[in-house]
């Protein structure tokens, strides 16, 4: 069973402070969390407060973080809206449950889990292992027996690999698409691992 603590602790690593990048499809953001697409997550009203208070940026980062309710809001909303999607707890690989938790907070659960489908799918013998699963971005219990019969034979590395490699030209042909999001290459790599290191 995947431990969500070490995993959101991982993420959290790769997620700023507050943030409002007008070039940013998430607009305004704190630690990941985006306006945008959170608009009734709780912690706004908090950061609201605070951004009132503050002189600039820097002083904000500092109020925000000190704020022991709003981190606790944040850990929460992970765990909720993106371990607990993919049934982080129900994953024997640890690594992979890492993977599919940042993923998932950087790209959407359902494009994570997908990853890990056609990863599956593609490692599966040709279906001597188990039968293709249907790659619709669900961690469902389908989803969850091939993957724990990949892992009865196989070390998660392969398994990780191809997901790192899908996630990598996402974010390629996202660039390509909309070249003004080349700014964030540096750090969207960051999250790539194909070999050893992350």
């Amino acid at each position: 069973m995947a431990d969500f603590e070490s995993a959101f602790k991982i993420t959290l690593g790769h997620e700023g402070g507050y943030v409002f990048d007008p070039d940013d499809a998430g607009g305004e953001t704190y630690r990941g969390v985006s306006r945008r697409y959170h608009p009734g997550w709780v912690g706004w009203s908090s950061i609201d407060r605070l951004k009132q208070q503050a002189e600039n940026r820097r002083q904000l980062n500092r109020l925000l973080a000190e704020d022991d309710d709003l981190q606790l809001q944040i850990r929460d909303f992970y765990k909720q809206h993106y371990w607990d999607r993919f049934q982080g707890d129900a994953i024997d690989s640890q690594q992979l449950a890492e993977e599919l938790f940042d993923t998932g907070v950087n790209m959407g659960v359902h494009r994570a889990v997908r990853f890990m489908q056609e990863g599956l799918n593609l490692l599966n013998r040709n279906q001597k292992s188990f039968k293709d699963i249907l790659e619709d971005g669900k961690s469902g219990p389908g989803t969850l027996a091939a993957l724990n019969a990949y892992l009865a034979k196989d070390p998660a590395e392969h398994l990780l690999k191809i997901m790192n490699v899908l996630q990598g030209m996402h974010y390629i042909d996202y660039m390509r698409k909309s070249p003004a999001q080349e700014k964030y290459a540096r750090g969207w790599l960051k999250r790539v691992c194909i070999g050893n290191a992350k």
